[in-house]
């Protein structure tokens, strides 16, 4: 609950950032503040996330494209308290999603694959399991394969270890069968987006 509160708060703080960032950084016709002062205003909103015991953000503003301020606050990795930077590499999670979709999408419209196709035709050790598993399948997450992070957690990996796009390749293709016929049933599957990222390294080069 206390992570949730400050969570909430961090929402909150950034929200205010953009106002700061807006008013500072980008008025026009007004005299430019300095970069300590500006500084110095960022701070203040995150000073309850400036420390080893706390989540935090890594904060960057723009100015006309151009990054004018970057700064970290906070943990990235509380139980080991490595700090945050601006070069900190977050996992984004399945906000990478609609990235991913929007690839998929971008290379029918190009005609380099069809949402319909057999996902094996660009997959082609990814087991058969006597059902035709399309991209579509893969995209609304009714494609019946396995979660990855159930395979990964029943092999023994944690959440916190370096997982590879191969480790998750790996695991598919030892997977023996279904939960159930693709089309079936709707099951969040991560397994989806990891196989149609492959896809779109494989057609995209």
């Amino acid at each position: 609950m206390k992570y949730f509160i400050k969570g909430r708060v961090l929402l909150y703080a950034l929200f205010f950032l953009v106002l700061v960032a807006s008013t500072a950084l980008v008025q026009e016709k007004k005299e430019e503040k300095p970069r300590s002062t500006i500084e110095a205003k960022i701070d203040k909103v995150f000073a309850d996330f400036a420390k080893p015991e706390s989540p935090g953000a890594a904060i960057a503003v723009l100015k006309e494209g151009m990054v004018v301020f970057r700064k970290g606050y906070g943990s990235a990795q509380l139980e080991y308290k490595i700090p945050i930077t601006p070069s900190t590499i977050f996992h984004v999670a399945s906000v990478s999603k609609q990235f991913t979709a929007m690839a998929i999408t971008l290379l029918e419209a190009q005609g380099k694959l069809s949402v319909d196709d057999d996902i094996h035709k660009y997959l082609p050790d990814i087991p058969d399991f006597g059902k035709k598993i399309t991209i579509r399948h893969l995209l609304h997450h009714i494609s019946g394969l396995r979660d990855q992070w159930d395979l990964l957690t029943m092999s023994g990996w944690r959440m916190d270890d370096v997982i590879t796009q191969d480790h998750i390749l790996d695991l598919v293709k030892r997977q023996k069968e279904l939960n159930f016929t693709p089309g079936d049933r709707y099951m969040y599957c991560n397994t989806g987006y990891s196989l149609m990222a492959e896809i779109v390294s494989k057609i995209s080069g």
